[in-house]
């Protein structure tokens, strides 16, 4: 009886973590922590940096979206003018990561970050990376 209530406890506690984050402030131009679970735009440590992504005239969010739409277990968490956050959840362990993507002039500021755990594997990286092959793709970026 008492393994059971506990493994119930422990299900719903992990599947808590999969929920999506109602409130959440806009975090884009913030370099990330010191945990190696994050890369930004914004960051100038080699480890965290992300280089710059330089928008086309054609970019605008809506585009910037669809593009973000395509990443696995990709959808939009947030999107105001300018401004999207999208949660990626994997597969197995149903982790959320946070995508947020913020226009400014003629620049993308990007940041992924994941929720919890210490190292992310280089999971935020390939992201990234995938989101910068998508946006070229679509003429969104340079």
């Amino acid at each position: 009886m008492k393994k059971a209530a506990l493994l119930s406890i422990a299900v719903l506690g992990l599947t808590a973590c999969s929920q999506g984050v109602q409130t959440m402030t806009d975090r884009s131009a913030s370099p990330c922590g010191d945990k190696p679970n994050c890369v930004s735009t914004q960051d100038n440590r080699e480890k965290y940096q992300l280089a710059p992504f330089s928008l086309t005239a054609d970019a605008n969010i809506d585009s910037i979206e669809q593009a973000a739409l395509t990443l696995a277990g990709a959808k939009t968490a947030v999107k105001e003018s300018g401004y999207l956050r999208v949660e990626c959840t994997s597969k197995i362990m149903r982790f959320v990561d946070d995508l947020e993507l913020k226009i400014e002039g003629d620049k993308l500021l990007v940041r992924s970050e994941s929720r919890v755990g210490y190292s992310d594997f280089g999971v935020n990286r390939k992201r990234a990376d995938e989101l910068r092959e998508r946006l070229k793709e679509s003429g969104l970026i340079k």
